[in-house]
C-alpha cells in the first residue's frame, strides 16, 4: 500500500533553539487542519540535536504555545503514540544504523577533512569565483587502505551523503510549479556529523519514514532541501511523501521575511514575532487562530471571520495561495477587538484578570475579591483590542488614592468657584439617591439644568474628580464600579483641591 492510499498523518518538527514563532505557528495550524479535515493524525516532533543552540524554555514555551492556540497533537512529548520516541536525540541509534547501511550500499562514505582544510577550500573557492562553493568530495574516493589508516589515526570522521553527480532530480509539490534541480549543485552534505548527531536532513528523513508520515507541510524555505532529501528516499529505497512548501510571511512592509525581531517602521515598536509575545499582550487565541488560518488560506473570499469548525471542514491543501504575504496587523487587531466583544462579561473578567494583576502588582486572588472587578468588563469591551490596554482605563477602579491636575476639574464655561459649586451640590444628590444607573443619570441631568449648567460640565467635573482622567470609561458604570462610599470620598477631596486651588 503506498503512502497515498493511507490515512493523513502530517507533523510538525520544532527545534527547542529559540520561542516559537509566528511562522512556525502557522505551519502548525496548517497541519492540523489537514488532519482534523481528513481525519488523520497529527504528529509533534522535537528536532533537538543541535545541542549547541539550545534555548532554555524553548521546548516548554512550543508545547504551551500549541496548547494556548488549540492545536491539539494525536502524537509527540506528554502525549506518546505508537512511533515513537518523539525526540530526535532519543532516536540516536536508528540514525547510526541507517547511516551504516548507506555506507555499506556505496550511498555514505566517512568524511575525515579537517575544519582547517575545509575553511581553505570555501576561501580558494570565493578567491576563484567558483560557481559552486562547497565540498569538493576530497574523501569520496579515498581508497579502503586509505580509510582504515585514518580510521587507525583516531582522526576525526563524519558521514557524508554520496550525491548523484551527474542528472537532475525531478519532484512534485502541490502547491507550486518546481523546476527541476541540478544535482551537482548539491556537494555531499553531511548526514552524521562527529558528535554522532545527525543532521536536520538525515534525521528529518529518517524520521518521516518511520513515523509513516504522508504528507509534509512545511515552509518555502525548504524547498531547497528537496532534492537532497528526494535522493536520499531513493537511496534508502522508500517512498516519498508528498510536499507541500507553505508561502512566506513577510514583515508588514512586505519587504522582508518575518523572522528576526525587527521595527515596523521609523520610531515604532518591535514588531512581535513569538506566539508568546502576542499572548503576552493580550492577544485571544480565538483571534490568533483566526488571523493565521488566513494567512495564505481564505475560508472564502469575502469571510474573514470564522469558528474553528468552519475552518476544520473547509480546509483543503489545494486552496492555499503559494504567494508570499505580509503581515497584516491592523486586521489582528481589528480581529482581537471582534473575539474581545464576542466573549460575555464573566470571560472578559477571566481574561483581563492577568493583566490587570500584572499591570497593578498586585496577585489575582487580590484582584478577584475586588468589590469592583465584576463592573470591569462592560466598562472597557467597546474600547478593546488587546487586553493589556485595559488597565490604564480602570486602574483608578483599584486604587485607593487617585492623583490628577486639579485644573482637570475645571470645565470649560466655569472658574473654579463654579466647578466646586458644581460638585458640591452633585455630592449632596449622589448621597441622598438609590445609587444605580438608572437613578443617577437623570437626577444629574436636572441637577445641571437648575444649576444652569450642561449635562457635559457637570459630568466632566464628576469624571475627574472619581476617575481621575478627563477621558474615561463612562460615568454611570464607573460609578457602580466604585460604590457610592467612594464616588463621595472623591467628590470630598476634589472639593479640597479645588478650595485650595482658590485660596491661592
Amino acid at each position: 500500500m503506498t503512502l497515498s492510499d493511507q490515512p493523513v498523518r502530517v507533523r510538525i518538527a520544532p527545534s527547542p533553539t529559540g520561542y516559537f514563532h509566528l511562522g512556525s505557528a502557522r505551519t502548525a495550524l496548517f497541519n492540523w487542519l489537514y488532519a482534523r479535515h481528513t481525519g488523520g493524525k497529527f504528529i509533534l516532533r522535537i528536532e533537538d540535536t543541535d545541542r549547541s543552540r539550545f534555548v532554555p524554555g524553548s521546548l516548554q514555551d512550543i508545547m504551551d504555545s500549541l496548547a494556548w492556540l488549540g492545536l491539539d497533537y494525536d502524537e509527540g512529548p506528554g502525549v506518546g503514540g505508537a512511533y515513537g520516541p518523539y525526540f530526535q536525540s532519543e532516536r540516536l541509534p536508528l540514525y547510526h544504523e541507517w547511516a551504516e547501511r548507506l555506507i555499506e550500499a556505496g550511498h555514505a562514505y566517512r568524511c575525515y577533512c579537517t575544519a582547517e582544510r575545509l575553511d581553505a577550500l570555501r576561501a580558494e573557492q570565493r578567491a576563484n569565483k567558483s560557481h559552486v562553493i562547497g565540498y569538493d568530495r576530497h574523501c569520496r574516493t579515498l581508497t579502503r587502505a586509505e580509510r582504515a589508516e585514518l580510521a587507525a589515526s583516531g582522526a576525526t570522521s563524519v558521514v557524508r551523503f554520496a550525491m548523484p553527480m551527474e542528472g537532475e532530480t525531478h519532484f512534485t509539490d502541490l502547491l507550486r510549479k518546481i523546476k527541476p534541480f541540478d544535482n551537482n549543485q548539491y556537494r555531499d552534505p553531511v548526514l552524521l556529523k562527529s558528535d554522532g548527531f545527525p543532521t536536520y536532513h538525515f534525521a528529518n528523513v529518517l524520521d518521516d519514514h518511520f513515523m509513516a508520515i504522508t504528507h509534509i507541510l512545511r515552509g518555502d524555505e525548504w524547498l531547497s532541501s528537496v532534492p537532497l532529501h528526494v535522493n536520499l528516499y531513493a537511496a534508502l529505497g522508500w517512498e516519498v511523501p508528498a510536499f507541500a512548501h507553505l508561502p512566506l510571511i513577510l514583515d508588514p512592509s512586505g519587504e522582508g521575511k518575518l523572522s528576526k525581531r525587527k521595527k515596523k517602521g521609523e520610531g515604532d515598536e518591535e514588531l512581535l514575532t513569538h506566539i508568546r509575545e502576542y499572548r503576552e499582550a493580550g492577544y485571544l487565541p480565538e483571534a490568533m487562530f483566526n488571523f493565521l488560518a488566513n494567512m495564505g488560506w481564505a475560508y472564502s473570499p469575502d469571510t474573514d471571520l470564522f469558528t474553528r469548525a468552519q475552518a476544520i471542514a473547509r480546509f483543503d491543501i489545494a486552496d492555499i495561495n503559494p504567494a508570499a504575504g505580509a503581515l497584516p496587523l491592523s486586521k489582528l487587531q481589528w480581529m482581537n477587538g471582534h473575539y474581545i466583544r464576542e466573549l460575555s462579561p464573566e470571560e472578559l473578567t477571566d481574561r483581563l484578570l492577568p493583566f490587570l494583576s500584572r499591570a497593578s502588582g498586585r496577585p489575582e486572588a487580590e484582584l478577584a475579591r475586588h468589590p469592583g472587578l465584576p463592573y470591569v468588563a462592560p466598562l472597557v469591551a467597546e474600547r478593546l483590542k488587546t487586553l493589556d490596554e485595559a488597565w490604564p482605563w480602570v486602574d483608578f477602579v483599584f486604587q485607593d488614592h487617585i492623583v490628577y491636575d486639579p485644573a482637570l476639574l475645571i470645565p470649560k464655561g466655569l472658574d473654579a468657584a463654579g466647578a466646586l459649586a458644581a460638585l458640591q451640590a452633585s455630592r449632596r444628590l449622589l448621597a441622598e439617591l438609590p445609587f444605580a444607573e438608572a437613578e443617577l443619570d437623570p437626577a444629574l441631568r436636572g441637577l445641571a439644568d437648575r444649576l444652569g449648567l450642561k449635562p457635559g460640565q457637570v459630568f466632566g467635573i464628576l469624571r475627574v474628580a472619581t476617575t481621575g482622567k478627563n477621558v474615561a470609561p463612562p460615568l454611570f458604570g464607573s460609578f457602580m464600579a466604585l460604590g457610592q462610599a467612594r464616588v463621595l470620598a472623591r467628590c470630598a477631596e476634589a472639593e479640597k483641591l479645588l478650595e485650595t486651588r482658590m485660596a491661592i
